[in-house]
């Protein structure tokens, strides 16, 4: 709320309705061993201006680096009118449409959202959104169990490819429910499609492929796809929505096309912001809808033939017998899917096309350069979409540390993750780099292994 109009005769007047003396008497429940007193740092009585001033100059303190991070979270540009849209009181404040004579605005953004998600995935159906990428592929994961009727096993084949933090949210969800998550091993940056020779003749309800993987390489998905449906598992695909915009949507994977897609919906006009609030997306075949978490709107005609939208299929524990429902922790991220669809209604099928070449370009650039020193190479000789893994010829950390130093955030440390991998570097461009960015990069990458070199020769 960025102005509040309430005068302290206002809180006399509300607090006498309420038979309150103090604001204080509606907090008397917490333990007073609970409360804070004050908040340390923070100074008391400031006018508008000066908080104002004192928030700008903290903020500030932060800088302002360029970003070369992904690994899941992407520096992307929003247009200004997304936001100014998203935040309007109708979208701002709008809860969960349960009345849908009283909330057609809202159901007509869900049920647009829905209707692209369907087709950029090339599949049949969307829910209106979950948590996040993490939590909306371990709901992939259940649901997949749920919905394949040929198989008896509670066993999902989960390349090693995949996010680390989606395969960790994954395990600690599904184990509850006995389900066991098979690695699948890697060989130069993609699914070792050779090693699913040993898995041939099991039963598992579903194989995953992430497209592009969390190494941003491009997995074989039309191997993967055929493989899985010969073995009468389901396909469960994790796709950046970005990215399929120019690469072959998952419903038209292999001979039948993906089962399941699922991720992050942050890429869709969602900017970064201290980790989130992101949202999860989801869509699937129909024939498998029911074993969809979440919500789906539809749309349809009143009795004088004018179209309207309502809440189709609710199979959440808030609307149908907590045994039958799909899920106990899906939700509706309304306000970051608004955001998306205005973004994807923006922008057009040619405009997130446009964004996604860029991103590989920059990329392709800032690859080409960082190459170029003596030290660095590529991990994986894969083709990648707007992330790739280099090898550095000493430890990342400190290397990252040195190039903070500089204002640049220079991608992400895969030690931990991968550590078979040695001194890994995750690097990424979006649109949103500039030339004088990957510049700027290579130049300070270039000093920090020359003066390296210096240190260690001198």
């Amino acid at each position: 709320m960025p102005f509040i109009p309430h005068t302290s005769g206002d809180l006399s007047a509300m607090l006498e309705r309420i038979g309150a003396e103090t604001l204080d008497d509606l907090f008397d429940e917490i333990p007073a061993n609970l409360t804070m007193q004050a908040i340390p740092g923070a100074p008391e009585g400031l006018s508008e201006s000066e908080i104002s001033s004192l928030m700008h100059e903290r903020a500030d303190t932060d800088g302002r680096p360029v970003c070369f991070m992904g690994a899941g979270a992407y520096d992307h540009f929003v247009p200004a009118a997304v936001w100014q849209l998203t935040t309007r009181g109708e979208f701002y404040s709008a809860y969960t449409p349960y009345q849908a004579e009283a909330s057609q605005g809202t159901l007509q953004v869900i049920y647009e959202y829905q209707t692209m998600m369907a087709s950029l995935t090339g599949l049949d159906i969307s829910n209106a959104s979950l948590y996040d990428g993490a939590t909306a592929f371990a709901e992939a994961c259940l649901m997949a169990v749920r919905a394949n009727r040929k198989s008896t096993s509670r066993k999902i084949l989960v390349p090693r490819t995949v996010h680390p933090y989606y395969r960790e949210v994954a395990f600690n969800i599904v184990r509850g429910q006995n389900i066991e998550l098979v690695d699948l091993p890697m060989l130069d940056g993609v699914t070792d499609v050779a090693a699913l020779a040993e898995h041939a003749g099991q039963d598992f309800a579903a194989v995953v492929i992430q497209q592009p993987n969390f190494f941003g390489s491009l997995e074989q998905v039309d191997a993967l796809t055929n493989w899985a449906h010969a073995e009468a598992a389901l396909v469960i695909a994790v796709a950046n929505p970005l990215a399929l915009s120019v690469l072959t949507p998952p419903g038209e994977w292999g001979e039948a096309g993906a089962d399941v897609a699922c991720g992050e919906g942050q890429p869709l006009g969602v900017p970064m912001s201290s980790g989130g609030p992101f949202y999860g997306y989801m869509v699937c075949r129909k024939n498998i809808v029911r074993q969809m978490p979440g919500r789906i709107v539809g749309r349809t005609v009143d009795v004088d033939g004018k179209p309207g939208f309502t809440l189709t299929l609710q199979a959440r524990e808030q609307h149908i017998r907590r045994s039958r429902a799909t899920s106990n922790i899906c939700t509706n991220q309304g306000l970051m899917v608004t955001a998306s669809t205005i973004y994807m209604a923006l922008l057009g099928n040619e405009g997130l096309r446009r964004v996604a070449l860029a991103s590989h370009e920059n990329t392709r650039q800032l690859i080409e350069g960082l190459c170029a020193i003596h030290g660095i190479s590529r991990a994986f000789t894969s083709p990648v979409f707007h992330e790739a893994v280099l090898l550095l010829d000493r430890p990342v950390a400190p290397v990252l540390d040195a190039l903070a130093a500089t204002g640049i955030l220079g991608g992400v440390d895969l030690t931990e993750f991968y550590p078979e991998l040695g001194n890994a570097l995750l690097v990424c461009a979006t649109e949103n780099r500039t030339p004088k960015h990957i510049e700027q990069y290579v130049a300070a990458m270039t000093a920090v292994f020359t003066t390296e070199e210096v240190r260690q020769h001198g």
